[in-house]
């Protein structure tokens, strides 16, 4: 993210510079004009496609002495509007945090331009960490798929969801949706823009993914797991800077990633390559949202195990970079230490500088005698 200038001229209306200062502004409009087309009944049928959860199905259960209705959700082609409205509503949260705690917190701290664009990109994703990883594990643990790994493949395929999930899924979609608008609206570098744009690329591939296959709970529990680690990264980046000499963090990181690395291979090899390969319920089923086909779980599988060699790649790298920088830092210390010993010797002795002994030179004894 680069440095949004902030100017007392007021830029041309609907010019690039209009837009980007007040794209959270014209973002509200739009999404009010949605809110507001509920209060009337023309276009409330219209408006309630991008505000609320769509393909609501209500299942009766008979546990108890009365008979209680469960709302469930499926997906389908409506789902679209909703994600579309949510991901105005993440622009307008994105602003929200960016003006009201990361610029404030820039203007304190001073940071540079690179650690400005560094400090705004962990500040934006640890709230988006924190809030995703705490609202999926309190899903996990209401539907029970920690405590019961089976059920991620049990009874396949789980075209319906509860509402927490649905809507757990459209939010996440919109949020990554959001990300390639921002790349505008924060003036992102050109040299940042590839390494985003694949990033984002993954997570929307991976999340519709799971949606549309209907691996909805593997795919939530795969989820929850890979924020935590990247949550626990960003927030080591913001402590790292305010102060430099804390990487502690990085370290704990480096070690839950591989082992969240190791852990996503093995829950989707066992839910995919054996969960789901030994199910009865084989075949391709389009209106049925079966997908249990050899060649789906290959594919499925296949990308999972690319991603996560990428990832590990990337970061052999990132670790690689590191050690290679600290070594040259430690290197440059000990050639200064004898350098600086050496010079304060040199002045002792004379060299460079005033002798202290000065005064019994052969020429100040002649100056005494005569």
């Amino acid at each position: 993210m680069g440095i949004r200038k902030k100017t007392n001229k007021n830029p041309p209306v609907m010019s690039h510079e209009f837009v980007i200062q007040n794209h959270a502004d014209i973002v509200s409009c739009v999404a009010m004009v949605f809110l507001l087309g509920l209060m009337f009944e023309v276009t409330s049928k219209f408006a309630v496609l991008f505000i609320t959860v769509q393909y609501n199905v209500t299942i009766s259960t008979n546990e108890g002495p009365e008979e209680t209705a469960l709302n469930h959700f499926h997906h389908g082609i409506k789902d679209l509007a909703t994600i579309f409205f949510y991901m105005l509503v993440a622009i307008i949260m994105h602003a929200i945090i960016q003006e009201y705690v990361l610029d404030k917190i820039n203007r304190k701290k001073h940071f540079s331009k690179t650690k400005h664009s560094k400090f705004n990109e962990s500040g934006q994703l640890s709230a988006f960490y924190l809030f995703s990883f705490g609202w999926g594990t309190s899903i996990l643990l209401s539907e029970n798929f920690l405590s019961n790994p089976v059920s991620l493949w049990e009874g396949y395929p789980h075209t319906l969801m509860p509402f927490q999930m649905k809507f757990y899924y459209i939010c996440q979609m919109g949020y990554w949706l959001h990300a390639l608008p921002e790349l505008y609206f924060q003036k992102t570098k050109k040299e940042d823009i590839p390494r985003q744009l694949v990033y984002i690329f993954l997570y929307l591939v991976h999340i519709a993914g799971a949606y549309i296959l209907n691996l909805n709970r593997l795919g939530l529990v795969l989820l929850v797991l890979h924020y935590f680690v990247e949550l626990l990264f960003h927030v080591s980046r913001l402590v790292y800077f305010s102060n430099e000499n804390r990487q502690m963090g990085f370290t704990i990181w480096a070690i839950l990633f591989v082992l969240g690395r190791l852990l996503t291979l093995s829950l989707s090899v066992l839910t995919v390559g054996f969960g789901l390969a030994t199910a009865e319920n084989q075949g391709f089923d389009l209106a049925a949202g079966n997908f249990n086909v050899l060649f789906v779980r290959i594919t499925v599988l296949a990308a999972i195990c690319l991603t996560q060699a990428f990832m590990m790649w990337k970061f052999i790298n990132f670790q690689l970079r590191r050690w290679r920088e600290h070594a040259q830092a430690q290197t440059l210390k000990k050639k200064q230490v004898p350098s600086k010993s050496k010079s304060k010797k040199d002045k002792a002795n004379g060299v460079n500088g005033v002798n202290s002994h000065g005064a019994d030179s052969p020429r100040a004894r002649k100056e005494k005698s005569s």
